[in-house]
């Protein structure tokens, strides 16, 4: 039985990319590399947007690549081409020995250590293919967006609605002998809408996404909640620069959490650029906190069975009682800390915040008085220093209940200080991304307004 080309639209076969990645390592051994790695990947897709009842693009794309790093010693050369041809991998191969051969020894560059290698690549339920035709997914776009359109005579215009299906698979190879395959899908629907009251405008949105078609939210519903969301900010106002209590909500919380683990990168570590510098078993949250990754979860947003180096991915706990445990570790960042690869080239893979037993309502009434962050804006974050100040939107609670919107504010601090500050985790766990989280009660963080 002829084998199935691993995505759609494409004649090449998992057979064939793991046939190229042996080639290309082949070829790199006949030009004098001591070692080598490749990577080949394939992808395929449907992107759709619509606005105001017209379509605005519809985008079909088959894309694909290869890349090669071989290391002549301790010196390293990268190429990348998306010619598939012999001719074409001999030249790429060509291309990295020649860029090693100019590059400074680093007795650091290599491949990951052999043992650390994927020794099996379980089937983690990722590839869920959407037979998607352009019509059909227009429709669902128009459906989200009237939704949106209908749903308030203060939605008064639109940004439009997105509708995407992608489908990808990968294949990675080393000179240990290691080659492993992996792929998945990855679907997506949104919607941005505009409203208009008085002087007035605002916008917002919200999208559902999913590797399973059967299990993004409906069209109707991702518009109506763009819409509800856009309203219910209208009117805002400013408040007086105070330091309050705060709820980042679910949807932004994650990024704190991401800021986290950019300063435990190994990278950040042995450039000592990270505020967080040599804090392994220091309290870095309160001890009710408890933060762990699992890159093997079926069906995960970020799922992976192995790293962009080979090597195996594991579960683990990156930080408990509030206590940081480890290093987010490649093996190049492992050498120079004297440690081992964590397994996390490419970084963290299905992040879980565990969660208490109050949802956001039950927050705002613990909060009381403060400000919930629906939205922040700009990248202010100094990383070797900790200190944070970034553009935010929201809402002002008094009496544990909402009162009126919020917007034109920073909110500011030191993450150290407010990683510390964190009094409770909501049951509100937002699973659309890499960082599952509820939202965040802090006791107490800066908020400039008036």
């Amino acid at each position: 039985m002829a084998e199935t080309p691993v995505v759609k639209n494409s004649s090449l076969t998992r057979s064939q990319l793991e046939s190229l990645v042996s080639d290309i390592l082949a070829e790199a051994r006949a030009q004098g590399a001591t070692a080598a790695e490749a990577g080949v990947s394939v992808e395929s897709g449907l992107s759709t947007t619509v606005r105001l009842g017209e379509v605005e693009t519809i985008e079909h794309n088959l894309d694909k690549g290869l890349g090669v790093t071989v290391y002549i010693g301790q010196r390293k050369g990268s190429a990348s081409t998306s010619d598939f041809t012999a001719s074409a991998v001999r030249d790429t191969v060509a291309a990295a020995c020649r860029i090693a051969k100019y590059t400074a020894e680093d007795e650091f560059a290599g491949l990951a250590d052999a043992e650390l290698m994927a020794k099996e690549v379980p089937d983690l339920d990722l590839n869920h293919p959407w037979d998607l035709a352009p019509e059909q997914a227009i429709e669902i776009a128009h459906e989200a967006e009237n939704a949106a359109r209908e749903f308030d005579s203060r939605i008064t215009n639109s940004e439009g609605a997105a509708v995407s299906s992608h489908q990808s698979a990968r294949v990675y190879g080393n000179s240990h002998g290691f080659v492993g395959t992996y792929g998945g899908t990855h679907h997506s629907l949104s919607c941005t809408v505009i409203g208009q009251e008085g002087g007035g405008m605002e916008r917002d949105y919200w999208y559902s996404a999913s590797r399973v078609p059967a299990e993004l939210e409906s069209a109707a519903l991702v518009g109506r909640k763009a819409a509800r969301r856009t309203v219910r900010r209208l009117n805002g106002r400013r408040v007086q620069t105070a330091t309050v209590p705060v709820i980042f909500a679910a949807e932004v919380a994650g990024s704190l959490i991401s800021s986290y683990f950019s300063a435990m990168r190994g990278g950040a570590q042995y450039r000592q650029s990270s505020f967080l510098l040599d804090c392994l078993d220091e309290q870095i949250f309160p001890t009710f906190m408890q933060i762990h990754e699992r890159p093997q979860l079926q069906r995960g947003n970020n799922s992976a069975p192995f790293d962009r180096e080979g090597v195996a991915t594991q579960a683990r706990d990156w930080v408990k009682d509030g206590r940081a445990l480890g290093y987010v570790l490649d093996s190049y960042s492992a050498r120079r800390l004297k440690r081992q690869s964590t397994g996390n080239a490419g970084g963290v893979r299905n992040v879980f915040v565990e969660c208490g037993n109050n949802d956001f309502q039950a927050l705002c009434r613990e909060m009381g008085k403060g400000l919930v962050v629906t939205e922040m804006m700009g990248q202010g974050l100094n990383m070797v220093t900790g200190d944070y100040s970034r553009g935010a939107a929201g809402f002002w609670v008094e009496n544990g209940e909402i009162q009126y919107p919020v917007d034109e504010i920073t909110i500011a601090g030191n993450l150290r200080d407010m990683f510390m500050g964190i009094e409770a985790i909501g049951s509100d766990v937002d699973h659309r991304g890499n960082i599952h989280t509820g939202s965040i009660l802090m006791r107490q963080v800066t908020v400039a307004g008036e």
